[in-house]
């Protein structure tokens, strides 16, 4: 009966699958209400980043957790240099996945790793609010990580050979690194570093869960 949809092109895809229009119910992210809402309870310099030393845009947050990363030893070991290389510029945080930890330690990469970038147990949601918010960037795999890059205006790198999120890559606020070489990752990131894409709104405003329940409302309602 509603097919509340996130953006234009999720609207898209319905009507080329034949709904009718008076069906689909384009509304925005309920994800972006989420950040929005909870960015606005975290503050630069104070709980994770004040125990860290981590100051507002100095430092690079990643996240590596998909198996494709993993568990192929020549793009971990290419993520894993290149994240020192960084580190020689900017300090770089990564909360490790349990599965990311053990491949490392058991590829012997563990300790080499730990002398040059800040490793931490993985964190509950507002510290990574507040890690993704204020930071310089972000290089991830996750797909979630690369809409709230967006969200808080960071740019993103993504250490995948492909994204869901393509308008943000054609928008400039993420770049794909597939993680072949450490030069190919090291030098997106430090591309990306100080960069802004383009003023685009493809989530909507922040008022899905309002929209929703209004025209439930509405319709239920009358």
């Amino acid at each position: 009966r509603w097919l509340f949809t996130p953006t234009q092109a999720a609207t898209a895809n319905l009507q080329r699958e034949g709904y009718a229009d008076d069906k689909i119910i384009e509304v925005g992210d309920v994800m972006y209400d989420v950040a929005l809402h909870h960015g606005s309870r975290v503050q630069p310099g104070t709980d994770l980043m004040a125990q860290l030393g981590l100051t507002e845009k100095n430092y690079v947050l990643a996240t590596i957790h998909r198996q494709e990363n993993t568990d192929h030893p020549q793009r971990l070991a290419a993520i894993v240099d290149a994240l020192i290389a960084t580190a020689n510029t900017l300090p770089v945080v990564w909360p490790l996945h349990p599965r990311t930890r053990a491949v490392l330690q058991k590829a012997g990469q563990l300790d080499a790793l730990a002398q040059h970038v800040t490793l931490i147990e993985p964190v509950g949601y507002l510290d990574m609010v507040q890690l993704e918010k204020f930071a310089a960037l972000i290089a991830t795999d996750s797909g979630g990580v690369q809409k709230e890059a967006f969200f808080y205006q960071v740019p993103c790198v993504t250490l995948r050979d492909e994204t869901e999120w393509v308008e943000l890559v054609e928008a400039g606020w993420n770049r794909l690194a597939p993680p072949l070489s450490p030069e190919t990752v090291s030098t997106a990131v430090t591309q990306a570093v100080g960069t802004q894409g383009s003023d685009i709104r493809p989530y909507g405003d922040g008022d899905a869960a309002k929209r929703i329940v209004q025209r439930l409302c509405t319709d239920l309602c009358s």
